[in-house]
């Protein structure tokens, strides 16, 4: 049970990221794995939400030792057979009369995404896969899962926990965007108060000939030797170039606070 570490966890469906030939297509899901009876078996749950914000639930378990044991759902599967191929690939058959009727196979991907297959027969008898992708959640938010999954019921606790759930989600969700908004903010205001002091150092520390007024607008010019001058003289007015400077840097104006900013 060691190679199942990998598996233990509660993902969260990227329903983007997921292909469909079957079933119900979730607009949101969670699929559970989690170690039961002292590590020796698995167990598999599932809450998905469809298109049409039905809520479903599903759920059941195995001993992953690759050898058939019952199946509670006997209108799905007689016997279920589960083996740990690796650390990154985990198997489930569901056998019906000794003919496998759907394989699930669970796949840990290169950038820690959980890829799940389902492999199956459709109602008129052709061949489906469904596949999903998830990634992992640090809390458990039972919304969705697999539109393939087994044993999937629709169930009022689900609905209601789905109704509670997207209420509550909706506030987190509005409250977090408004804190990102509100660093964002901050982030910029941090920037240009960065700009300005680098900009103020600059100017401060150009050649100055008269002494500046708050409100009014001036042009910096940067020197042969790579020094800066403050100036009242405008590029327009050199005849649109940097007159006897080597180049035009940009036109300021001091704020109340004696720090520059460009305009």
């Amino acid at each position: 049970m060691v190679q199942a570490y990998n598996f233990l966890a509660s993902w969260q469906l990227f329903p983007e990221k997921c292909q469909f030939e079957y079933q119900l297509v979730p607009k949101s899901g969670n699929y559970k794995i989690e170690s039961i009876q002292n590590g020796h078996a698995l167990s598999f749950s599932h809450n998905w939400v469809n298109l049409e914000n039905e809520a479903f639930y599903a759920q059941y378990h195995v001993i992953p030792n690759g050898e058939p044991q019952s199946f509670e759902n006997i209108e799905l599967a007689d016997t279920v057979c589960a083996i740990i191929n690796n650390a990154s690939c985990l198997t489930v058959h569901f056998i019906k009369e000794e003919v496998e009727v759907l394989q699930v196979v669970h796949e840990i991907l290169a950038n820690g995404f959980l890829k799940v297959t389902h492999k199956g027969k459709k109602n008129t008898g052709e061949h489906f896969t469904n596949t999903e992708v998830y990634h992992k959640q640090l809390s458990v938010l039972p919304y969705a899962s697999s539109a393939g999954s087994v044993a999937i019921r629709p169930t009022k606790e689900g609905v209601i926990k789905h109704k509670a759930l997207s209420a509550m989600e909706d506030q987190t969700n509005m409250q977090l965007n408004q804190i990102k908004e509100q660093i964002e903010l901050l982030a910029r205001q941090a920037q240009e108060i960065r700009k300005r002091k680098e900009l103020s150092l600059m100017i401060y520390e150009a050649k100055i000939t008269f002494k500046p007024q708050i409100g009014q607008v001036y042009h910096v010019y940067e020197k042969s030797d790579s020094s800066h001058v403050l100036s009242l003289v405008a590029p327009s007015e050199w005849g649109g170039g940097s007159g006897p400077f080597a180049s035009f840097v940009a036109t300021v104006k001091l704020l109340a606070d004696h720090t520059w900013v460009e305009v």
